[in-house]
């Protein structure tokens, strides 16, 4: 018999029924999902936007069936659970969700035992919110980098999620630290451990960073722009250097590749349900564990946390600002209020 607790049989969320550019979204009523003899059923707390959110409610998602409900990133606690399975009813829990499938922006969700992350007590639900989909992105962005002592590392928009948490673990590997912010985030990359920072708006960017960088390059780049700053990143690479890329990649100069071989990689969470890898699935469990770890020992900082009320109409919102010029912090759903 399964563990439970009395529980209503509808709860609310919130739908998008179509991909649409304003991001429309309605607030709805649907039945609690129902779990097989391997999963969870969590009442969700809080959950993390993420640009990715934004951007496939924007253009659709292939595998997704309308109406769809949004949202990756959730920490809730376990109301449902068959005998034997950990976590048990009653641990609070964090994990990144299956792209494929309905999302986290509804009162109870559905979610594999083995994907989750029980988190400890001494966290705020809501700081860790923003750990799964940014600072996994990180972690595999930084392996995938092979970052160790000494190397030079470029980590683009440094104030974002994904580069505050970058900054801050390349700094843990004893790697030299460059990343670009808008001024007024400075300060902010610069007390995460960034060693010389740069502003994005700058036209003289490339030759400012060579003047500190010096003429030998970058061993390493993180890049969560895209388009032409992919380009302009692999220039200011060393021959055989290395970049992780976040966004697709764009048509490289024959010349370009000739001249400087890069070594590119593509940094993808999604894969790890998409190609049904339980290997990479159980790998993100891990990894939450390790950014669970480093924030119960105040040795990881979140990004600043700004809670958006559980409405389509304020998701909405927060999902266009999610994707505006020069954001900082992290927005999370409140589903409690």
């Amino acid at each position: 018999m399964p563990q439970t607790i009395n529980l209503p049989k509808s709860m609310r969320a919130i739908e998008l029924a179509k991909p649409n550019e304003a991001i429309r979204l309605a607030d709805v009523t649907i039945p609690i999902p129902e779990c097989n003899e391997h999963e969870l059923l969590v009442k969700v707390e809080y959950v993390g936007l993420n640009s990715l959110d934004a951007y496939f409610a924007k253009t659709g998602f292939s595998q997704w069936q309308y109406p769809h409900i949004l949202g990756l990133d959730a920490v809730g606690t376990v109301v449902q659970a068959k005998q034997g399975l950990f976590p048990t009813v009653g641990e609070r829990v964090m994990w990144h969700a299956n792209i494929s499938q309905q999302g986290v922006l509804s009162e109870y969700a559905k979610v594999p035992n083995f994907a989750v992350s029980v988190v400890p007590k001494s966290i705020a639900a809501s700081d860790a919110a923003t750990l799964p989909c940014a600072g996994m992105t990180a972690l595999i962005a930084l392996d995938k980098l092979q970052i160790t002592q000494g190397d030079t590392i470029l980590i683009e928009a440094g104030a974002g999620a994904v580069g505050q948490f970058a900054i801050q673990f390349a700094k843990q590997r004893g790697a030299d630290v460059f990343t670009t912010a808008a001024k007024h985030n400075h300060k902010l990359v610069k007390k995460l451990g960034a060693d010389a920072i740069f502003d994005y708006h700058d036209n003289n960017l490339c030759d400012n960073i060579r003047q500190v960088l010096g003429p030998q390059g970058f061993d390493a780049v993180l890049d969560s722009v895209g388009g032409d700053s992919t380009k302009r990143n692999i220039e200011l690479m060393r021959f055989c250097g290395r970049i992780a890329c976040l966004k697709p990649l764009p048509r490289f100069d024959n010349e370009l590749m000739f001249k400087k071989a890069p070594n590119i990689g593509i940094v993808s969470l999604a894969g790890a349900w998409l190609t049904n890898s339980l290997c990479a699935q159980q790998k993100m469990s891990f990894m939450s564990n390790q950014l669970l770890d480093g924030l119960a020992a105040g040795t990881l900082y979140t990004p600043k946390v700004t809670l958006i009320d559980f409405s389509a109409q304020h998701v909405s919102e927060a999902l266009q600002k999610q994707i505006s010029d020069g954001f900082t912090g992290k927005q999370v759903v409140n589903i409690l209020s």
